[in-house]
């Protein structure tokens, strides 16, 4: 599916699908998720054990093969994702649980809890495993990979990512010694 200048990455049956709360102009205009030069998604992958190598954004696809999709919440890009309104992250939230109901993937790992609070209105939501699901999916918030998220060094990052794919039952691809 189209996402104003990115293409879902979904496929049906997906341990994981990372939902990051909308596209920056940057990766929109290059057309791949994750593709600003700050953002720690990818290296984030690799370091949980996620992906055999650090991938690029324009390898996005390959994720597939390894039961892992990516998508977001709100379809439109934005510079900073308080540039969103209430209504399109909730309107963006019915949007997405019909997309993963679809895809009948097994976890929704959204991208940082502020997205996520506002979009399913829920204020107290924590990283780390969520109650319920979504679309049929497990829902597990992760922090968010951006570089200005300054909470959560690079370490500190793929530790959380690591957890969720340990609750995922997958196994470490980092092929790290």
């Amino acid at each position: 599916m189209r996402s104003e200048g990115l293409t879902d990455v979904l496929a049906h049956g997906l341990t994981v699908v990372f939902i990051g709360i909308n596209p920056a102009p940057a990766s929109a205009a290059i057309g791949h998720s994750f593709a600003t030069p700050g953002n720690r998604f990818w290296p984030a992958l690799h370091a949980s054990g996620f992906t055999p190598a650090v991938m690029r954004p324009e390898q996005e696809q390959d994720l597939l093969a390894l039961g892992l999709g990516i998508t977001s919440i709100v379809r439109r890009p934005t510079s900073r994702a308080d540039q969103l309104t209430r209504q399109e992250l909730a309107d963006g939230a019915r949007d997405l649980t019909q997309r993963l109901a679809r895809t009948r993937s097994s976890w929704a790992a959204f991208l940082g809890v502020s997205g996520y609070r506002t979009a399913f209105d829920a204020p107290q939501a924590r990283t780390g495993l969520q109650p319920g699901t979504i679309g049929g999916a497990q829902v597990w918030i992760l922090p968010n990979p951006s570089g200005r998220n300054a909470h959560y060094p690079p370490l500190a990052l793929a530790a959380e990512f690591a957890l969720l794919r340990q609750h995922a039952g997958l196994p470490d691809r980092s092929q790290r010694g």
